[in-house]
């Protein structure tokens, strides 16, 4: 690379978040972060717009000159290798992307000829982890991110695993059967809205609230074990089959981690799981980071088969 900086985006369901990554130092460019509310249900037009203005005001803070490329940690469904969105009405966000060449249109608007590229953001989590954060010595790390959704990925020196002896199908879990669903439902937030409802009869918003509660409620305390040992189950045949070096943990709910932690471990210690659990220090910062990364063309031909099977 002969620029110093490349612009990593995270999209999630209702804002952008857009910084410069120093690539030179590997590091986030302090006072560079840039974010703007996006209203999901707007059209095509409206929503690529509200994203060029973000990245213009990232990219005023240094000039295009300067700009190796920009990177994106997008949700799915998305041809990531193509750009490509296929959001429909079964994610219930970004309907009117579906099948816009989402590369294509921003370069128009930012006019730059540079690379745009997109990788899975909970696999640019995983990777802005394994380049600066808490997997950046190990050669095996699992990460998952609690919060709306749950997401994760499988990384062996760097690079998303998809598929393979020890991977689910597409590197990922929220699919996965678990009881009586999937294991989406078991490790977003609406798991503790629901189940709240059925042991209080009390409507809540998310798991901080609970977690609020965990001082003085036994109930909320209960819940947040259940939590851990539910998760425990579901994740320990998979940490201990792909043999993982760390299980790193982001996303809003692991902030309460004190809660649920100790039931976690003691589950997968029954799975024979002896590796370390890391609580994210990156948090959102690790989407960025990541998807920074792929802009650097060495890691990019690195990552390039795994982008298609995302």
């Amino acid at each position: 690379m002969t620029k110093r900086f490349a612009i990593g985006v995270d999209i999630g369901g209702s804002h952008i978040s857009s910084a410069l990554v120093n690539m030179f130092e590997g590091n986030m460019v302090k006072n560079s972060l840039t974010e703007k509310k996006i209203n999901n249900k707007a059209s095509a037009e409206e929503i690529l717009n509200g994203w060029s203005e973000a990245l213009i005001e990232t990219i005023t803070k240094v000039g295009k000159e300067q700009i190796a490329g920009i990177g994106f940690a997008m949700p799915g469904p998305f041809v990531y290798d193509q750009g490509i969105a296929l959001f429909d009405e079964s994610v219930d966000k970004f309907e009117n992307l579906y099948g816009i060449r989402v590369a294509f249109e921003l370069s128009k608007r930012l006019n730059l000829n540079i690379p745009i590229r997109f990788m899975n953001d909970a696999s640019a989590f995983a990777a802005g982890e394994a380049w600066l954060g808490q997997a950046s010595n190990v050669s095996k790390s699992v990460s998952v991110t609690l919060g709306t959704g749950f997401g994760s990925a499988f990384l062996i020196n760097d690079i998303p695993v998809v598929e393979g002896d020890g991977v689910p199908k597409m590197g990922c879990l929220w699919h996965l059967p678990f009881k009586d669903s999937i294991g989406d439902d078991y490790f977003s937030t609406r798991w503790f809205v629901k189940r709240w409802k059925e042991i209080s009869g009390k409507t809540v918003n998310g798991a901080k609230e609970i977690a609020y509660l965990a001082e003085r409620d036994r109930n909320a305390i209960s819940l947040f074990f259940e939590y851990g040992r539910n998760m425990g189950y579901f994740l320990g045949s998979w940490l201990t089959k792909f043999e993982a070096d760390v299980l790193i943990i982001g996303g809003n709910i692991s902030g309460a981690y004190s809660l649920f932690g100790s039931s976690l471990e003691s589950i997968l210690k029954q799975f024979g799981f002896t590796g370390k659990i890391a609580i994210s220090k990156l948090k959102e910062d690790a989407a960025i980071i990541g998807s920074a990364r792929i802009i650097d063309p060495e890691y990019y031909e690195s990552i390039k088969p795994v982008l298609s099977k995302m």
